[in-house]
């Protein structure tokens, strides 16, 4: 098994697990070395993992995972029911308990999180070459994640500077660490964001972001392949919410199918009864329906585009937030921003309905009595209702975070509803305006 094993990556080892029957994965990882092992259980996915552990001896899964990284063992452990993960947390080495309970400690979602405590720290006042053979040591005694950018720390492990492998190795002799390391160096708390990472890591380019408390001392790094899958992870979520349901802790299908009804179901039931009101709106001008039948023909063509102007500057302004592009102190300038974007938008497209109404009547298509107010109508609706869906969608994902909420919960069927509702009001009082005295 070794041998045909060796050339294969960790993740090829967890495809070919994840075809074996679910009994034979655990003979399969314990037929491996144990380093080899753990490598392979942090590629498998949640469910398969978790249910390989709990087949497993408390010593055996133990054993496995003590050879997983800090971060990895935290996740892992998560995952499991809280009595298997506390029996198997009693049977890891001290030092390695300590390590995992200081990191379940922390917010899943968050940098401590997050962060591996696997990392490479020298003082700032370390010359070179020791600092070469303290690398060198902790290189051939230890499988660390992040040994490709070391940090230069104060006597009391406040981070000073950084430097990447290569500038330790091409560092002239006879200075120090601090000659060669970077002075400015982005950290972030532990408390912060995973999105907060994500946005340095991407800013500065960083492969590794160094996570400290709140004297400045380094806890730990996020390094880049953990600020990938968290940036995966919160885009899902995003998704799920745009598309008006809650977020799924696990993919699509593993979940149960309970769940996942208890995931859709409330927000369908809040959207029904929020279009509910679509129909209480349309009822309080049913008189003005039966007196211009042909207003009832273009209801579909009103909501429906003040809905997907609303549902675009929803989707544009929380994208926005999450990549730090504007603050919540910016809801002005967007409100702004928004405000001719929707009147011209509102423009265009009334022209089109403009347009389809003239062409339709002189092609004999349609035939609606007073075509040219019946136009102006539509046109001067579609202004309204656009320009109304732009502000509301764009204004929305702001008041949702002032609140606390996420705001992806602003998702494009939330902001729909909302639009409706009001844009048939703004509808019916613009033709009530330009056709009294007509049809109405």
């Amino acid at each position: 098994m070794r041998c045909e094993t060796e050339e294969l990556h960790a993740k090829d080892l967890a495809d070919v697990a994840q075809t074996l029957p679910r009994e034979m994965v655990a003979p399969f990882l314990s037929a491996l070395p144990v380093e080899r092992a753990a490598d392979v259980l942090e590629y498998l996915n949640e469910e398969l993992r978790t249910e390989v552990l709990e087949t497993m001896s408390v010593r055996q899964a133990a054993e496995l995972v003590t050879e997983m990284t800090p971060d990895d063992r935290a996740d892992t452990l998560e995952g499991l029911e809280e009595s298997s993960a506390e029996e198997i947390l009693s049977e890891i080495p001290a030092e390695e308990r300590a390590e995992t309970e200081k990191l379940l400690a922390y917010d899943p979602a968050s940098a401590g999180g997050l962060m591996t405590t696997e990392f490479v720290s020298v003082s700032q006042d370390t010359p070179v070459e020791e600092a070469l053979a303290a690398v060198r040591r902790i290189a051939r005694s230890e499988r660390l994640e992040a040994m490709n950018t070391i940090y230069t720390t104060d006597a009391a492990g406040r981070v000073r500077g950084v430097m990447s492998l290569r500038e330790l190795l091409a560092a002239p002799e006879g200075g120090k660490v601090s000659d060669v390391a970077w002075q400015e160096v982005q950290t972030v708390p532990v408390t912060a964001d995973r999105e907060e990472v994500a946005r340095l890591t991407r800013e500065y380019d960083l492969v590794a972001v160094p996570v400290v408390d709140d004297n400045g001392v380094i806890q730990g790094v996020v390094t880049v392949d953990d600020v990938i899958d968290a940036l995966v992870e919160e885009h899902t979520e995003d998704v799920q919410r745009f598309g008006g349901m809650e977020a799924l802790e696990m993919p699509y299908t593993q979940i149960g199918f309970l769940s996942m009804i208890g995931k859709r179901a409330p927000w369908l039931a809040a959207l029904f009864l929020s279009e509910m009101l679509t129909t209480t709106a349309m009822g309080h001008f049913q008189g003005e329906i039966e007196k211009a039948v042909v207003l009832a023909l273009f209801v579909p063509l009103i909501i429906s585009s003040g809905g997907n102007s609303g549902s675009q500057a929803t989707s544009l302004i929380i994208r926005s937030l999450a990549l730090g592009e504007i603050k919540l102190r910016d809801w002005w300038r967007v409100a702004l921003r928004e405000l001719p974007s929707g009147l011209m938008l509102g423009a265009i497209l009334g022209l089109l309905g403009i347009a389809r109404i003239l062409v339709w009547q002189h092609l004999g298509i349609g035939n609606y009595p007073h075509p040219n107010l019946v136009a102006l109508t539509i046109g001067a609706a579609l202004v309204g209702v656009v320009t109304f869906g732009s502000l509301a969608g764009s204004m929305l994902p702001f008041i949702l975070q002032k609140l606390g909420f996420d705001p992806a919960s602003a998702s494009a069927p939330f902001v729909a509803t909302l639009v409706d509702v009001t844009g048939l009001s703004i509808y019916f009082y613009v033709a009530l305006l330009i056709l009294r005295g007509t049809m109405l």
